[in-house]
């Protein structure tokens, strides 16, 4: 008889703080590709981790463990993933300052060239450092509230120079929305003018990034103008103008319907990268005409999820592929529900629960950004889907988390005592 093994309980809060026992689900049956994924393009956006005895506190600078930053990008790697480094998910603007960044995409671009050259996984064979690392191109270097209005040639010299960066790196550049260029542009025009000389000044296709508000309320107002349509409108003239500079679009407004009207309007040879780590399953699955490839942060926290139902899309099986891939979501709306930015505390969380890091901290003190409480769905809906692939480690460092939180099954008060 082939028993399986028994799953590890555990004690947990439910929503109003009461405990209740819950039983572990077991890892999903999820595996690495022997071969490249090829249906969907697909990067995703990777966390950092940092020393867990530096001081990680709001506006000190950030200090990483590289050996463990480097392993997750390999953890990526190894799944047939490509990396999406430097972005929003690896705290860009939110804790991780401009030293680490420049140094981030350095290191990650050398371990990519590494694993390029020793054909480390059989899952990248025949792909470029481009196809296995895109980083992003910002303005971090400026203190956003220095930068006055129609200081455009500032902002548009802090991107190029990020640019340069990246492009000699070997790595595909994602020219990222800038906190920056929101305070200069004075229109539509202004945003035209920046991106148009950094298209042009790129040596090869670079994918350009919408993030929304959701992700970054300094954004607000972003391509010129808070109504959506006006904003697309910009959006979509910058595209076609330059559309040979350009690799794909990476949308991140967390509206399908918006995301399907873009695609629809794309220059022939532009992809669309999804952002909507919302509804990621019907967009990566397309309606049979066109579909979305995908750069996304929820998927350093599916990886292992991700990559067996892109497999399944390869094979042909896009029910499984989309059982795989409805099976993530509720863990998906969970962590990036609102406040949206604090998304990264939730990929940080899983990756602590997995054993790929020795402590839940962050740069800049996010951990802090979620409740208890939220940490504990994430945790059960990580469960759900498969994704606590050691369920006896996560089992017991939730159990640490809840004892250093206070919020374990309460000890009976001592009576009697003076």
């Amino acid at each position: 008889m082939n028993l399986q093994p028994a799953q590890p309980k555990i004690i947990l809060p439910n929503e109003h703080g009461e405990p209740y026992s819950y039983t572990l689900s077991g890892p999903g049956d999820f595996r690495r590709p022997s071969v490249p994924i090829s249906s969907r393009k697909v990067y995703a956006a990777a966390h950092v981790i940092p020393q867990m005895t530096a001081d990680n506190t709001p506006g000190a600078p950030a200090s990483l463990d590289w050996d463990a930053t480097l392993a997750y990008r390999h953890e990526l790697w190894s799944y047939g993933l490509g990396v999406a480094d430097a972005m929003d998910t690896a705290q860009r603007g939110m804790g991780l300052d401009y030293a680490a960044t420049r140094e981030l995409i350095e290191r990650s671009a050398a371990e990519a060239s590494k694993v390029v050259a020793s054909n480390s996984y059989p899952a990248l064979t025949g792909q470029t450092v481009r196809d296995i690392l895109a980083c992003g191109v910002g303005t971090d270097q400026l203190d956003p509230l220095t930068v006055q209005a129609s200081e455009i040639a500032r902002v548009t010299d802090a991107y190029l120079e990020m640019l340069r960066l990246v492009e000699n790196s070997g790595a595909k550049a994602i020219l990222m929305c800038s906190r920056a260029l929101v305070r200069a542009a004075e229109s539509a025009e202004d945003y035209l003018n920046v991106y148009g000389t950094l298209l042009e000044a790129a040596t090869e296709p670079v994918i350009l990034h919408w993030l929304g508000q959701m992700f970054d309320p300094s954004l607000a107002g972003y391509w010129g103008d808070t109504d959506i349509d006006k904003a697309t409108a910009t959006f979509t003239h910058l595209l076609e103008k330059h559309a040979a500079k350009i690799d794909g679009v990476k949308v991140s407004l967390l509206d399908a319907e918006h995301e399907k009207y873009l695609r629809a309007r794309l220059p022939q040879g532009v992809r669309l990268y999804t952002g909507d780590d919302f509804n990621y399953p019907e967009l990566i699955q397309g309606d049979g005409t066109r579909h979305s490839d995908a750069l996304l942060g929820i998927f350093a926290a599916i990886y292992p999820a991700a990559s067996t139902a892109l497999q399944a899309l390869d094979a042909g099986d896009t029910q499984r592929a989309r059982i795989i891939l409805d099976s993530t979501r509720d863990l998906g709306l969970h962590i990036f529900s609102a406040p949206t930015f604090y998304y990264k505390t939730g990929i940080a969380f899983l990756s602590w629960l997995n054993g790929h890091q020795t402590g839940f901290q962050m740069v800049g003190g996010l951990h802090a950004g979620r409740s208890t409480l939220h940490l504990v769905r994430t945790f059960v809906l990580a469960d759900q889907a498969g994704l606590l692939l050691n369920p006896e480690l996560a089992a017991e460092r939730m159990k640490q988390l809840l004892v250093m939180n206070g919020a374990s099954a309460p000890v009976p008060t001592l009576t009697g005592v003076a």
